[in-house]
């Protein structure tokens, strides 16, 4: 019995060995790691310089521009399949952490849209000095948030091309689109969202009243109250709008976007890009069963499954469609 009970155990081990093992492979990305500092007038910006192990000449550069939240500068290594990809196609990536995550100074929640698009620009021109840098072949991509970033950006920087994932054109409408629909997955009734969005026009009136935090917590449900911090962040860029920055746009653009994202209005995004951004530089692609991560559907329903994924085929937890659409997207550039 104990000699049976000897081996189950070794069998057990071994299985367990041998699951470490691949994940550890899985997580072995063809790019090099370099970590970088950047000094800016607000402090210290650290992050994230990944380039092919293997390259000849210069290298274009991508600047990963984040979306809403706390975020390091490789997603916690969920950008690390994307960088092995441009990686492949001679490109760098370059990706800041947050300020007041992991070294660089300050806190993210003091920052407007305009305050990130000058963090940016920071980031370009030290991108600009680095030897290895093809200045002629530096462009940009960002999600969710960046939407608002990186318009204003191509504003200010001459960009060789900006590709946006699942951004959003009016913060304000937005997020009424986004308690709608993520109500409705829930299986809330109509009136439950009527009476929610009735309290979100009650939070935004305050909002454009230039109301202190503690008239807003007067207002504010108990479950769901914002921090001061989050509501000095949200009173700066609640009127952020993305559609009369589009015509900045003077290079190629990519727009990905998800047939079932329930944070963006996915038609509306298509419909303002295709009217404000120059019809030449556009390249849209809409993927169907998949949501605002460029996750299939299914998998960002399933917990489980997403973390499984994660964990045994991190190159597999987007949708297909998505990188490769970028890896054309990056091969047609002029």
């Amino acid at each position: 019995m104990k000699k049976k009970m000897g081996i189950v155990l070794i069998v057990i081990l071994l299985i367990i060995s041998s699951s470490s093992f691949y994940v550890l492979q899985q997580y072995s990305f063809d790019i090099v790691e370099q970590t970088i500092q950047i000094a800016s007038p607000e402090g210290q910006l650290t992050g994230i310089l990944a380039m092919p192990k293997h390259a000849s000449g210069k290298l274009g550069l991508v600047l990963f521009v984040h979306g809403d939240g706390p975020i390091n500068a490789s997603h916690n290594d969920g950008y690390k399949p994307l960088w092995e990809r441009l990686a492949a196609q001679g490109y760098a990536s370059l990706s800041l952490n947050k300020r007041g995550i992991d070294g660089s100074a300050g806190n993210w929640l003091d920052q407007s849209i305009d305050d990130r698009v000058e963090e940016a620009r920071q980031a370009l021109a030290w991108a600009r000095t680095q030897p290895m840098i093809d200045h002629t072949r530096i462009g940009v991509w960002g999600a969710s948030q960046a939407g608002w970033v990186i318009p204003k950006l191509a504003g200010e920087e001459q960009l060789a091309f900006s590709i946006l994932v699942s951004p959003a054109i009016n913060w304000l409408s937005q997020g009424q689109y986004h308690t709608r629909e993520q109500m409705k997955k829930d299986g809330y009734s109509e009136d439950d969202i009527t009476a929610r969005l009735a309290y979100e026009q009650q939070v935004n009136a305050l909002l454009k009243n230039n109301a202190p935090y503690e008239e807003y917590v007067k207002t504010a449900h108990q479950g769901d109250m914002m921090s001061q911090e989050r509501w000095a962040f949200v009173s700066k860029n609640f009127l952020s709008d993305a559609a009369g920055d589009l015509a900045h746009f003077r290079s190629p653009v990519l727009l990905l976007l998800g047939e079932d994202d329930i944070h963006v209005d996915v038609k509306e995004t298509e419909q303002v890009y295709r009217e404000n951004a120059a019809p030449s530089l556009l390249t849209v692609a809409v993927f169907p069963n998949t949501e605002h991560s460029m996750l299939r559907t299914s998998t960002a329903n399933s917990e489980l499954k997403a973390t499984f994924i994660s964990l045994f085929a991190p190159r597999k937890i987007t949708v297909s469609e998505y990188m490769n659409q970028i890896e054309l997207f990056i091969k047609q550039l002029p």
